[in-house]
């Protein structure tokens, strides 16, 4: 279910694990692809994405499906909590072939939004600003 669902959501919802194993309080959901078994995504490089991969245990909660915005203004929406999800390892990575592969993806997943981040991510990833973080599904 949890593979069928990373096939085909728009969304993923990501959580970085501190070291004790509680959750973050920063969560978010985010564009991303499924490749070679892993979650990838593109985020600046000072985001709390790419920073807990450093800073905290290196592994993140994701939850799988599209459930709406999760912080609003009336609220938090916490509806993704009851999604599939799975724990990870998080890394950044450098690799020019990934990213083509990621933004292909994104040009299939994300057709509508896709013309205006294109080139801020393949400017950002040249320069340093943006990173590729690789989520590899923990074995439960």
């Amino acid at each position: 279910e949890t593979v069928a669902l990373l096939e085909t959501s728009p969304y993923v919802y990501v959580s970085p694990l501190r070291k004790n194993g509680q959750e973050s309080t920063c969560h978010g959901e985010v564009w991303f692809a499924w490749l070679d078994g892993q979650v990838v995504l593109i985020t600046a490089q000072d985001r709390w994405k790419a920073r807990s991969t450093v800073t905290g245990s290196g592994t993140a909660r994701i939850w799988v499906g599209d459930h709406g915005r999760w912080k609003g203004v009336l609220g938090r929406n916490e509806d993704f909590r009851k999604a599939p999800h799975f724990d990870a390892r998080a890394r950044i990575v450098k690799d020019d072939a990934l990213l083509d592969r990621l933004i292909a993806a994104y040009e299939k997943k994300y057709p509508d939004e896709i013309a205006k981040w294109r080139d801020r991510f393949r400017s950002g990833y040249a320069s340093g600003e943006r990173v590729l973080v690789v989520y590899e599904p923990l074995a439960s």
